[in-house]
């Protein structure tokens, strides 16, 4: 039998403002981990993906990786209490011995796949213990169902089907002529076995007689029944156990809480929902999937046995940069070519990280070194990261094993990499239906470098014209977008591909100084154009990391 800790997803992603490198090992990181070590690895991502990597996706028939905004733990992490729910008909008594056999204080009537109230034992009890009212029953609409069930016993008169309308619990203590005082109209009438009492009874109109001590009916008294319409129920029981038992085959539904109740998601996030459980006194609380439809119940205690999700990061490896809540997950693996800034994790981890161009160079030679075959879908995506983090083997990043992955790469998928990559570039320098926003945030990283925040953008294109248009597009909002980000500064780098340089626009109050001490320029205004700079990993960000720390 498999653990269950080898059934739970592992969630395979990259960072926010994905690219094509980050999707594409996530991805192809995946197919690997699933296919050298089984489990379940899924493939996911944390943000949208521009229009380069959604090229890639579709040039090679692949599906988008599921969207996770965030990972805090949620309540489908939790132990959920499978159990079912119940009808509302049910008895008090069934639902009593429904509790004690799930070892549960509390049950939920479901009506179809919705839930329609939640009873619990204190419900139960209190009802038991305090309700003196012998209309109980037909102000409740009890079955007769589940009376005779409620009584072990057996309906010789009537049908079962039918329900209370009307009337109170009468115990036939007293002689017949007492009892015509007492006896009204549809009432039950709980007897021993004195032929005259029965009879009494059901000239009264009593809508139900019943017949204690397993005595036998004779014939009369069931053709009089019949007669006048009044049900039989024998039982084995006497007539002070039927006066205790007789109340708890009431349905639930007369005494289940049904509005403003307090349900949670399976996608609620287990932080969130902990005060409202902790200011309500019952002790199991119902779960509804995203179409209210009843999954089970959770309580308190199984905050205890709560599993963070699984998560294996790829292309990244500082926090700001991660899906929101990594911090509370638990990071498995980190596969990565940045600079160190690594996420807190809480126990140890296997952690790769290579001086090489792309992430999925590292992934291809973990291909290699597991002896995992690359197929030619997984070819091209290995590719096409490779080709888009080297601007097609010009950025300074690249290295001869990124160089010989691509060439290797391109045999496998049968793909001409240089024809490829100008689709690939043309692709994601066509940004005509995005706002200036979404452009800034298409390719985007956020750092931290001692206590201030700078974020650093980058477009690549193998068209100048395009470039134009788009810094036109975007310079307008740096500042904006400065602000709304919580930034210091902001950089953003407009690459030609085949001048193989940048222009960098950027805003914030340092940002011209920084830039200009970073590579020791007297520029001013807002733009620089920078030859030979195409990389934010390994040439900007570093120069101006260097210019802040001094």
């Amino acid at each position: 039998m498999n653990n269950i800790e080898d059934t739970r997803p592992v969630f395979v992603i990259g960072h926010k403002n994905p690219d094509t490198d980050s999707i594409c090992a996530a991805i192809t990181y995946a197919n690997l981990k699933n296919k050298a070590f089984g489990g379940n690895y899924i493939a996911c991502r944390a943000g949208h993906l521009n229009e380069e990597t959604q090229f890639v996706l579709s040039h090679f028939g692949v599906d988008v990786p599921a969207y996770i905004k965030d990972v805090r733990t949620q309540v489908r992490d939790m132990e959920i209490r499978r159990l079912d729910g119940v009808t509302s008909d049910l008895s008090l008594k069934n639902a009593w011995a429904k509790m004690r056999d799930a070892d549960v204080v509390t049950l939920c009537a479901t009506e179809g796949d919705k839930l329609t109230g939640i009873v619990t034992t204190n419900d139960i009890v209190e009802t038991y213990m305090d309700v003196i009212d012998p209309h109980i029953l037909s102000q409740a609409k009890t079955s007769y169902k589940n009376i005779v069930e409620t009584l072990d016993g057996e309906l010789i008169v009537g049908n079962i089907q039918d329900s209370l309308e009307s009337g109170k619990v009468v115990i036939a203590a007293a002689s017949p002529e007492m009892m015509e005082n007492v006896i009204e109209k549809g009432d039950i009438v709980i007897l021993g076995n004195r032929y005259e009492t029965q009879l009494c009874a059901i000239e009264l109109e009593a809508s139900c007689i019943i017949v204690c001590e397993g005595a036998e009916v004779t014939r009369t008294i069931k053709s009089q029944a019949a007669e006048h319409g009044t049900r039989i129920i024998t039982t084995p029981h006497d007539t002070f156990v039927v006066a205790r038992l007789i109340n708890q085959s009431m349905p639930i539904d007369y005494i289940m809480k049904k509005d403003n109740l307090a349900t949670f998601y399976m996608d609620d996030f287990i932080e969130d929902i902990q005060e409202v459980m902790a200011s309500m006194r019952h002790r199991y609380f119902p779960v509804l999937d995203k179409n209210d439809n009843y999954i089970g119940m959770i309580s308190r205690r199984n905050f205890l046995g709560a599993h963070k999700k699984q998560m294996i990061l790829v292309d990244h490896n500082e926090k700001n940069q991660a899906v929101n809540g990594a911090d509370s997950a638990d990071i498995l693996e980190i596969i990565d070519h940045h600079r160190l800034r690594t996420i807190e994790t809480s126990g140890p981890v296997f952690f790769r990280d290579q001086p090489l161009g792309s992430t999925c160079t590292i992934i291809y030679l973990m291909y290699k070194e597991y002896g995992v075959e690359i197929d030619p879908k997984t070819a091209g995506l290995l590719l096409a990261a490779i080709l888009s983090d080297t601007l097609m083997f010009r950025s300074p990043t690249c290295t001869q094993v990124d160089r010989n992955a691509g060439e290797e790469l391109s045999k496998i998928a049968q793909i001409d990499y240089e024809e490829f990559a100008k689709e690939m570039f043309h692709a994601g320098s066509n940004l005509s239906g995005k706002s200036a926003s979404e452009i800034l945030h298409q390719d985007f990283k956020k750092f931290t470098v001692d206590d201030l925040t700078i974020g650093i953008g980058q477009i690549n294109s193998m068209s100048s014209e395009e470039l134009v248009e788009i810094k036109s597009r975007i310079e307008p909002e740096l500042k904006d977008v400065t602000g709304d980000d919580g930034l210091d500064m902001i950089f953003f780098m407009l690459t030609n591909i085949i001048d193989e340089s940048s222009e960098i626009i950027f805003s914030g109050n340092k940002a011209l100084h920084t830039i200009n001490s970073a590579f020791g320029l007297s520029a001013e205004g807002n733009s620089v154009v920078l030859p030979g700079v195409v990389s934010r990993k390994k040439q900007l960000l570093p120069a101006i990391v260097e210019a802040m720390q001094q």
